[in-house]
């Protein structure tokens, strides 16, 4: 009864996933451990995660076995997991606008090998869904990656702000083909965004009135390099800041995103978040807050259950965009809601008693 993952960009986020499912293989069902909210999601335990096709550019993944890739540069995840071999050998696949022109020499970006027929080798490798774990700003590729799961009769579970699950065109034809999509851009456990998001429903829900906000990101891995050339980050802000001006009715002047690269936090973020509001008697409240966070096993914990979702999706037949996880795990969903009615539509999503 495993559940058949590709993946889509073997970087620090897959990496943290990968040794995930091996870290808690033998996690008990009533056991609190750190870092999960579900050690069963219906039917499905962590452990039944499988890792069956795998797809790169860089050089130095290419062609090694999948446990081996994860650790291989410009990856600078924690480890806090020995991986055994997985017998998955990573694939050669199109570099388009995955690859940013200052981003050649860091992802180590193989120009000389020709790269497989995605959708043939999702197919070969009898795969239930893709993880699409691209660099912010490759939207030609998340294009491409998605084009091939519709051909391989593949769902998609879209991890990065280019709008898959959220974009009318693209849900319909996932509906139309019967697949579930899960999407966009993956929340962290506890994270910036889901951060911001309570505070400032606080605010609004106890009766004081929001003047303006921001958060500000920075971090050492690739993910804020690549994210140095404002351009690959347009579609992040519009979803970081959509998740959080979604739960308040009225306009708040919001500057939300990464705001610098600091190669020696490697593959830690660390985030500010300021509020200014204004209380009873109009006088004023400020909220200053710091977190700091290892930033890709951070999402992990929320894309184990955005995998199982999308296959209790694919066990009952359900296609199209799957509400509940995307608007409780993803920042950009079809339906943007508050967390925790979010969170009451998975558990019923889980027993059967809501269809998505």
């Amino acid at each position: 009864m495993g559940i058949k993952v590709a993946i889509a960009g073997v970087g620090n986020c897959a990496s943290a996933l990968i040794q995930g499912v091996e870290y808690y293989r033998d996690a008990e069902r009533d056991e609190t451990i750190p870092g999960v909210m579900h050690v069963y999601f219906g039917d499905y335990h962590i452990r039944d995660v499988e890792f069956v096709a795998a797809f790169e550019v860089n050089k130095h993944k290419i062609g090694r076995d999948l446990s081996e890739a994860i650790w291989a540069p410009p990856n600078n995840c924690a480890k806090f997991a020995d991986v055994p071999l997985t017998g998955v050998t990573v694939q050669p696949a199109p570099i388009m606008d995955g690859v940013a022109p200052h981003m050649y020499e860091s992802f180590q970006a193989d120009k000389t090998t020709k790269p497989v027929d995605i959708a043939e080798a999702l197919r070969m490798a009898e795969a239930d869904m893709l993880i699409n774990y691209l660099p912010v700003g490759s939207a030609k590729a998340t294009d491409m990656y998605a084009e091939a799961c519709l051909d391989a009769g593949c769902a998609l579970v879209n991890c990065i702000p280019e709008f898959i699950a959220s974009k009318p065109g693209w849900a319909q034809r996932f509906t139309d083909a019967g697949l579930p999509v899960a999407g966009d851009d993956i929340k962290s456990q506890v994270g910036a965004t889901i951060l911001h998001r309570v505070v400032a429903k606080l605010f609004y829900d106890r009766g004081v009135v929001l003047d303006s906000t921001y958060q500000l990101n920075i971090g050492g891995n690739t993910d804020f390099e690549n994210m140095t050339v404002e351009n690959r980050l347009k579609t992040k802000r519009v979803s970081k800041t959509e998740a959080v001006q979604s739960l308040i009715p009225y306009k708040v002047p919001t500057r939300i995103g990464p705001s610098d690269y600091v190669p020696f936090l490697g593959d830690h973020k660390v985030c500010y978040i300021r509020i200014n509001s204004h209380s009873f008697g109009n006088l004023p409240i400020t909220l200053d807050a710091k977190l700091v966070v290892n930033d890709s096993p951070n999402s992990a914990g929320v894309v184990i259950d955005a995998v199982r979702a999308t296959k209790i999706a694919l066990d009952r037949g359900i296609s199209g965009p799957l509400l509940g996880i995307s608007s409780y795990s993803f920042k950009h969903p079809p339906k943007q809601v508050p967390d925790d009615e979010a969170r009451r539509w998975v558990e019923d999503f889980i027993q059967g008693k809501v269809e998505r």
